[in-house]
């Protein structure tokens, strides 16, 4: 009876790591790190669908790139991606790799760098990184943001 009750649960599970709540990642989020100020905004999840942007400043300079996490094809159980657009290029997609309560992690295989896009939150800061190969050599960068007002900015 436990095996059958196991395995009926199994079969009835959704597969909560291709289709994660990632509501913690939503608000303002501010990175001050390193001599470069980053910003990065999320949406609350509205069926389905976040909605990203960040803006860096460094060294005299601006970057910007818009993103959005949604479903990844037409079916309403198609997984996750993260899609990166960075400065207008065309978007690549991340499909979702895994994810837990306080983390996910996003991977396009194909892809030279990054090739991995990861977000963990641990209270009021989310981490993010992103891995790849640049020339052949393993490459990590990070930010450590924190969670922030509105449009507010890195202490001068």
């Amino acid at each position: 009876m436990l095996t059958a009750l196991t395995m009926t649960a199994a079969v009835l599970s959704p597969q909560a790591d291709l289709r994660p709540d990632l509501g913690w990642m939503a608000g303002y989020w501010l990175s001050c790190d390193g001599g470069r100020e980053v910003a990065e905004t999320w949406s609350p999840p509205r069926l389905g669908l976040m909605a990203g942007s960040s803006i860096t400043v460094r060294d005299g300079r601006v970057g910007w790139e818009l993103a959005r996490i949604a479903p990844t094809g037409p079916a309403p159980d198609a997984p996750f991606g993260y899609f990166a657009i960075p400065e207008g290029q065309a978007p690549t997609t991340f499909p979702v790799l895994e994810s837990g309560p306080n983390r996910v992690v996003f991977e396009q295989a194909a892809h030279d760098f990054p090739k991995r896009v990861i977000y963990e939150r641990d209270g009021d800061m989310l981490n993010a990184r992103i891995e790849g190969e640049i020339d052949g050599q393993t490459r990590t960068i990070r930010w450590r943001f924190h969670k922030a007002e509105f449009n507010s900015n890195c202490p001068a």
